[in-house]
């Protein structure tokens, strides 16, 4: 699984006009779910996501993670991430895994993060959504299970 994750200050998604996750202080993660990936690997991602440390301490060093800081997280999930750009002028998506597993395993991950932290959010699978983002840094990373 892929995770891009950015330290923003807030963030919201948005369907259709409607807000259907914010967060204030925290980390947007943008999910991309790869052919072969399982439970196992969410759980994974998951365990980084929360433990990632991005926010800076009195020192200003990047010493502490969201869950230290009691911020927000906001998962959206990105097919696009998936995708295979090493040639040619246009991706190729052979790499992403099928639509249903895609959505059970964000599922999943969204379950899981909802059941060990108290300030989830999330985007809508398959949705056409708009997120806006205050990136704080900006501070991005790409992790991948």
């Amino acid at each position: 699984m892929i995770g891009l994750l950015q330290r923003v200050d807030r963030a919201e998604v948005r369907v259709r006009g409607e807000r259907i996750g914010a967060i204030g202080r925290g980390i947007l993660v943008l999910v991309g779910v790869s052919r072969g990936d399982d439970e196992e690997r969410a759980e994974r991602l998951l365990e980084r996501l929360l433990g990632y440390r991005v926010f800076c301490d009195p020192e200003g060093r990047m010493n502490l993670s969201v869950r230290a800081i009691g911020g927000g997280l906001l998962l959206v999930p990105q097919f696009t991430l998936a995708a295979d750009t090493r040639k040619g002028r246009r991706a190729s998506f052979t790499s992403a895994a099928p639509a249903d597993e895609g959505r059970r395993l964000f599922g999943h991950l969204l379950d899981r993060a909802s059941a060990v932290y108290p300030h989830v959010a999330a985007g809508r699978f398959g949705a056409d959504m708009e997120v806006e983002l205050v990136n704080q840094g900006p501070v991005t990373f790409w992790l991948e299970t």
